[in-house]
């Protein structure tokens, strides 16, 4: 079974659950050329899955950045990313943003609104995750950390207002298959496609966006 959401369309990169974390990353940089970075992973503890950072009340156990200098650290080079891999196997998948894409962050009930909106508007995605944490991270084209304010102002919203963050240069988004702790795997909502390699730019997803933000608060 892949690790997607129900209803979500066909895709060639999403992982079998039987595939490795390292045959995954491999693929991500090989065939979307995205950058990838190891993260955290899980250990059992006391009969538990604790983050292996260490901190007993970790924010995202096993789904976060494991050193200071993770973003330089990332690479596009299947080798190195191969290398990285073989080295801490059970290590979280992370994607840099600010780089080949930026994300559009919302709650996962904004999200999955925005999904239908934007279907009926005819808008072509770039790929969309889900996390545990119920948030739902649209991919677009970078630079959108400049352009959010002036977009959402635009539309008659303040920037506070909304649950909708830009996730840019020095950010990043767990792929899946990663985990988090106790609950569950990030997934793709939109997963991605040769159709969708080309991202949309955040002014064409802002306006579903918001308003879905909006109906949701």
């Amino acid at each position: 079974m892949e690790e997607t959401i129900a209803g979500a369309e066909a895709a060639k990169i999403p992982t079998q659950r039987g595939a490795s974390l390292l045959e995954t990353a491999v693929r991500y940089a090989e065939e979307r050329h995205w950058d990838v970075v190891p993260g955290t992973w899980l250990e059992a503890a006391d009969g538990e899955q604790r983050c292996s950072c260490g901190n007993p009340v970790c924010a995202a156990p096993g789904a976060h950045p494991g050193r200071a200098d993770w973003a330089a650290q990332a690479t596009g080079s299947v080798t190195v990313v191969r290398r990285m891999w073989q080295k801490q196997p059970r290590a979280s998948i992370l994607l840099p943003t600010g780089r080949t894409f930026d994300a559009l962050s919302v709650p996962e009930s904004a999200g999955f609104l925005a999904l239908a909106r934007m279907e009926r508007m005819g808008l072509a995605l770039g790929p969309v995750t889900l996390t545990p944490d119920r948030r739902m991270n649209f991919f677009v084209l970078p630079g959108a950390a400049l352009k959010l304010p002036e977009l959402v102002r635009g539309l008659g919203w303040s920037v506070g207002s909304l649950d909708l963050v830009v996730l840019g240069e020095n950010a990043y988004v767990a792929a899946p298959p990663t985990r988090f702790g106790s609950q569950g795997a990030v997934q793709w909502a939109c997963r991605p496609t040769v159709a969708n390699r080309w991202l949309p730019d955040a002014e064409e997803l802002i306006s579903a966006l918001a308003y879905a933000c909006g109906r949701d608060r």
